[in-house]
């Protein structure tokens, strides 16, 4: 293949699509969560994945298992921690069984400023991809946005006798 072999020019091309639908929906969505409840993506996003955690084996994240679920530096991650905890939206703990391994927890404070700003996030979503589905090189991503969503809402069928 060489550099202008329409292969290639495809899938940068997709690729600039990508990057530009998951930059307009993340600015849309960061617009909102800051207006209306002080939050960046970011910090609602590391909210999320923290408030999905349990009680049970291997429910608790350790911070290089929060790093890769918000696809961010271990530094980066730590430093959300700490300016999240320093709003007591979240506090930190030593695992009682590892004594190196940190746990970190939603407060319940941290819990309802997500519960109040999940449905902003939603909205905002739904705003950016409806925007995005205007534009002839972004439709088709969105629709397989949308055509993803839609295959985890359906019921499965029912098994056959």
């Amino acid at each position: 293949m060489t550099a202008t072999d329409p292969a290639l020019t495809a899938l940068a091309n997709g690729w600039a699509a990508l990057y530009l639908l998951a930059g307009r929906i993340e600015a849309q969505i960061e617009r909102t969560l800051q207006a209306e409840h002080d939050l960046s993506v970011r910090e609602y996003s590391l909210l999320d994945v923290l408030s999905r955690q349990h009680d049970g084996a291997g429910g608790h994240l350790q911070m290089k298992q929060v790093s890769d679920a918000m696809v961010l530096s271990q530094s980066a991650t730590t430093r959300l921690v700490t300016r999240l905890e320093d709003r007591g939206l979240l506090s930190r703990y030593l695992c009682a069984t590892d004594r190196r391994g940190i746990y970190t927890d939603v407060t319940a404070p941290g819990l309802a400023l997500l519960q109040a700003a999940r449905p902003t996030n939603e909205a905002a979503l739904r705003e950016a991809l409806d925007e995005a589905a205007k534009n002839p090189e972004l439709a088709p991503l969105v629709a397989t946005v949308e055509e993803m969503n839609m295959s985890r809402r359906l019921p499965e069928p029912a098994a056959t006798r």
